[in-house]
C-alpha cells in the first residue's frame, strides 16, 4: 500500500470525525476488532476524551477480546454484561418500539440499547461507532461472492449495504434516545462515502478467497499504532461477538 494513499485515508477519517462530533467527551462502541480499534486510536490522537464501551453476555467473545485490546491501548474501558433475566423483556420492548421483523436491525438495536445504557451511566451522551467501514471496504463475506461477478457487482452491493446501514442507524438512534444518547457514524457521512467509493476495489478485497478483506483499513491501523492483534482480527459481527444473536434465537 502506497504511503500517500494511507495518509489521504487517514486525513479523510480525521476530518469526518471532527465534522461529526464537537464534544470532547465521547464513547466508542468497542469490540476490540480493527474497525472500533482504529476509530478509538483516531479519536484519541485527535484529543478526544475517549471511553471504550463494550457490551455482551458474561462469557462472550467481545467482552474477553475487548479487554485484551483495551489493555494494550491503555484507554479507559467500561463493560456492560447483559443479564439473561432481563434480556427477554428488553427484546420485547425494542421490537415494540422499532416495529420490524428484520433480524439484524433488532439485534443491533438490542446491542445499542445496552451501549446507550452504559454510556448514560458514565455521563456520556455521544457515542461513535465505526459503522460504514464494513460496507465501504468490503468487510462482509457477501463481497467475496460479489467480486466473482466484477467491480460493478461489488459497487451495487455496496450501495445497498450503505442504504440499509443508514436506515438501520435511524432505528438505533430511536432506541438510544431513550437514554438521552446520540449514536454517531463518522464513516457514513456523504462526503466520506463519496471519497471511499473512489478507492480501488483491489485495495479493499483481493478476490473471492480473501477471508481478511478491508486491507487498506488494516494497513492504516498498523501505521498509526493499532495493536496487530486488532489490526489482523477477522470480522465478527456485533450480534455474534456479544452473543445477542444466540440469546435471541433461544426466545424466538
Amino acid at each position: 500500500m502506497e504511503m500517500a494513499e494511507l495518509d489521504k485515508l487517514h486525513k479523510k477519517m480525521n476530518e469526518s470525525i471532527q465534522k461529526t462530533v464537537d464534544d470532547k467527551k465521547i464513547g466508542i462502541a468497542f469490540s476490540g476488532g480493527v474497525d472500533s480499534s482504529l476509530l478509538a486510536k483516531l479519536c484519541t490522537d485527535l484529543g478526544y476524551d475517549v471511553t471504550l464501551l463494550t457490551i455482551g453476555f458474561a462469557d462472550s467473545h467481545d467482552i474477553q477480546f475487548s479487554k485484551e485490546i483495551s489493555n494494550l491501548f491503555g484507554y479507559e474501558h467500561e463493560i456492560e454484561k447483559i443479564s439473561s433475566k432481563i434480556f427477554p423483556e428488553i427484546v420485547k420492548q425494542i421490537k415494540k418500539t422499532i416495529k420490524t421483523d428484520n433480524l439484524s436491525w433488532n439485534e443491533n438495536c438490542i446491542a445499542f440499547y445496552f451501549i446507550s445504557k452504559l454510556a448514560k451511566r458514565y455521563g456520556i451522551d455521544k457515542v461513535l461507532t465505526a459503522n460504514g467501514i464494513d460496507e465501504l471496504f468490503c468487510g462482509y463475506n457477501a463481497y467475496r461472492d460479489a467480486i466473482k461477478h466484477g467491480g460493478e457487482s461489488v459497487m451495487n452491493l455496496m450501495e445497498s449495504k450503505i442504504e440499509n446501514e443508514l436506515n438501520m442507524m435511524k432505528a438505533v438512534n430511536t432506541i438510544a434516545s431513550e437514554f438521552g444518547v446520540k449514536i454517531l457514524q463518522p464513516f457514513l457521512s456523504k462526503e466520506f462515502v463519496t471519497f471511499v467509493k473512489k478507492i480501488p476495489i483491489e485495495e479493499k478485497i483481493h478476490g473471492p478467497d480473501d477471508l481478511m478483506r478491508k486491507h487498506i483499513v488494516r494497513d492504516l491501523g498498523l501505521k498509526i499504532g493499532v495493536p496487530k492483534e486488532a489490526a489482523f482480527k477477522r470480522k465478527k459481527a456485533l450480534q455474534y461477538g456479544s452473543l445477542i444473536h444466540k440469546a435471541l434465537m433461544k426466545i424466538k
